[in-house]
Order: C-alpha cells, then sequence, then structure tokens
C-alpha cells in the first residue's frame, strides 16, 4: 500500500502547482492586453482596494510616488482609471477603476480561473464535494485578501 505524503507537502505541491498555472495564465493575459505587470498591478489592486491614492500605490508597490503617478497616468489615459477628488481633502486625487478597467480586470480573473473551472470538471462528484470541503476550512483559517501585507 501506497503511503500518502504528509498533509503539509501535499498541501506544498498543491500552492506550487496552482500557483504556477494561476501566475502564468495572468501572464498570458496581461501581454494580450498590452499592459505592463506594474500597470496591471495597480488595475488589480484598485480591484481590491476599490479606491486609493497614489502614495498607496507607490507604497504597496515599494516604488517612488513619481514612478507610480507615472504609471497612473498612462492608465487615465488608456480609459482604464479615473481620477476623483478626495472627499475629505481636495488637493488628494484618488483613483478607481473605469468602466472599461472593470471590465478588463474581470476579464483577466475569468481568465485565470478558467482552467481551474476545467479541473474541477474533470473531477467526479464526490472528489468534488471533499475538495470542497478541505478547501472551505483551509480558506477559513486565511485573513481575507485585503487585510493580507
Amino acid at each position: 500500500m501506497k503511503h500518502a505524503p504528509p498533509l503539509a507537502e501535499t498541501i506544498r505541491q498543491g500552492i506550487d502547482q496552482i500557483t504556477h498555472r494561476a501566475f502564468r495564465e495572468h501572464l498570458r493575459f496581461v501581454k494580450t492586453s498590452g499592459l505592463t505587470m506594474p500597470q496591471f498591478n495597480i488595475l488589480m489592486q484598485l480591484h481590491y482596494q476599490h479606491e486609493c491614492g497614489v502614495s498607496e500605490i507607490s507604497a504597496r508597490m515599494d516604488i517612488t510616488n513619481a514612478a507610480a503617478s507615472q504609471l497612473v497616468e498612462k492608465l487615465v489615459q488608456a480609459g482604464l482609471l479615473e481620477r476623483t477628488e478626495d472627499p475629505h481633502d481636495r488637493r488628494v486625487k484618488q483613483l478607481r477603476l473605469s468602466d472599461n478597467g472593470k471590465q478588463l480586470v474581470e476579464a483577466a480573473i475569468a481568465a485565470r480561473h478558467q482552467w481551474m473551472d476545467e479541473l474541477i470538471a474533470s473531477l467526479q462528484p464526490n472528489e468534488r464535494e471533499t475538495v470542497a470541503q478541505a478547501m472551505h476550512i483551509l480558506v477559513s483559517h486565511l485573513p481575507p485578501i485585503a487585510d493580507s501585507r
């Protein structure tokens, strides 16, 4: 009888494979969008944060405010981001995804998830239930995406 690998090793192998595949699909989508990875990272950040300023983008990406401003400006000109005034300080500009930016991010997420949907479809119903229960347990112990920095 073959011994199953320890739980931690099984999870690590799964995470490695899933991360590799998800990242490969993400890169493929970004390349076809005509954007750079840093530009697309800003779009994804705003997708999860909904709104933020250039300084927050700068801090999260560990780049200068000037570099973040240049990236943002290109995204604004491309119609993917919108600038709005901060209601508490009119000198500060807040950024959010435009409708086109939202559509692009949603398409990227769908492309990144498509292979997973195909994998799940290949499982037997009882396997799907087992995997769903195990993933629910694991995910319930993780902090929300917005909180994990």
